[in-house]
């Protein structure tokens, strides 16, 4: 009887990914998240977004440009007596603000312009006092009699002017998705700061329109952010019970948050003294609608919205007590950015590995 031949199975080897490659493949992801890790840092840290601004001086003083000694604030002979004023260059319901020279310095004098408001001018003056730090615009001086206030200038001006500025070739290099997320990180830093502040909890009630939030804010030359209205900066005191209103007029529209609005229908007439107060949260509402600014409509900024989608649906809760803080917004700011700058510098690495 013949016997059939065995068949004999080969076992072909796995195969490998040569040792050397991977080890390359592994110190190039490394590094990159060695300078993903120094470039966040710099972000955070080096450009001035850090917790403790190392070029900030002690209360009642403050250096300008190059000069690396600290002055004392302007007194209003000092303001008299310096500070030259050479066009004006904006006016609000309270002030009027003029472009002006301090020791061949550009510097911004702001003097009230409304008697009846001069309650909001002095508060503003106290906030800003109180509140130096490096969200705020820097004050060089004051003089409370005739109602005047010396700031640094920044000649990229406010927010408002944000995307004619992006389209200045000079500074179309920064028009990108990260750049602009940037902004929206100092934004919410900004509102995280006030929220927290040395003060207390402050709300910032000049924010009843997309324009007119905006207005409140100044475009450093670096390209961050700086709180510069604090007229409208009322206390919220939960111990001792003290909510806030924005105002006394009745306050319409979708960007104003839900407990902003009249709740008795259009059948009861606006009554001030009938409207309930409210707290922070009405800041965090309205964070969505101000970032979406931010984000514009640049390659990679629809992909930033969709990562901020559930962050940005949480702060659109009807019931404030349901929103996120703003240290919870900005955490989730930060995270994205982090993995979209790791995703952006490392296409392809995890099919690799």
């Amino acid at each position: 009887m013949e016997k059939k031949p065995h068949l004999v199975r080969r076992e072909f080897p796995p195969r490998e990914v040569p040792s050397v490659s991977l080890a390359v493949l592994l110190a190039a992801v490394l590094l990159l998240n060695a300078l993903l890790y120094l470039y966040l840092n710099k972000f955070y840290i080096s450009s001035g977004r850090a917790e403790m601004d190392p070029g900030l001086c002690s209360f009642g003083y403050f250096k300008l440009g190059t000069v690396k000694n600290c002055s004392p604030w302007l007194s209003c002979e000092a303001i008299r007596r310096e500070v030259r004023k050479l066009k004006c260059v904006g006016e609000g319901a309270v002030k009027k603000v003029f472009l002006s020279e301090w020791k061949e310095n550009k510097v911004v004098l702001s003097q009230l312009t409304n008697s009846e408001l001069k309650e909001d001018f002095l508060h503003g003056l106290k906030m800003l006092k109180a509140l130096q730090s490096k969200h705020v615009v820097r004050l060089l001086g004051y003089c409370e009699q005739q109602f005047t206030i010396l700031t640094e200038y920044h000649p990229l001006g406010s927010l408002r002017g944000l995307n004619e500025t992006l389209h200045i070739p000079k500074y179309k290099g920064m028009n990108t998705w990260h750049r602009r997320l940037m902004l929206a990180i100092d934004y919410v830093s900004i509102l995280r700061y006030l929220h927290s502040s040395p003060l207390g909890t402050l709300v910032m009630c000049d924010s009843n329109d997309l324009d007119k939030v905006l207005s409140q804010y100044l475009l450093t030359s670096d390209f961050h952010i700086l709180v510069n209205d604090l007229d409208a900066l009322p206390l919220v005191n939960r111990s001792a019970g003290r909510l806030v209103k924005c105002g006394h007029r009745e306050l319409r529209g979708e960007f104003v948050a839900p407990e902003q609005r009249w709740p008795y229908g259009e059948e009861v007439p606006f009554e001030d003294d009938l409207m309930p107060p409210y707290d922070e949260k009405t800041d965090i509402w309205k964070i969505p609608d101000v970032s979406n600014f931010f984000l514009g409509h640049v390659e990679g900024s629809d992909i930033v919205r969709l990562h901020l989608f559930d962050i940005h649906a949480a702060c659109k809760k009807k019931d404030p007590a349901e929103r996120p803080s703003a240290q919870e917004v900005l955490e989730t700011y930060r995270k994205v950015l982090t993995l979209l700058l790791r995703e952006a510098a490392m296409p392809g690495t995890r099919e690799m590995l």
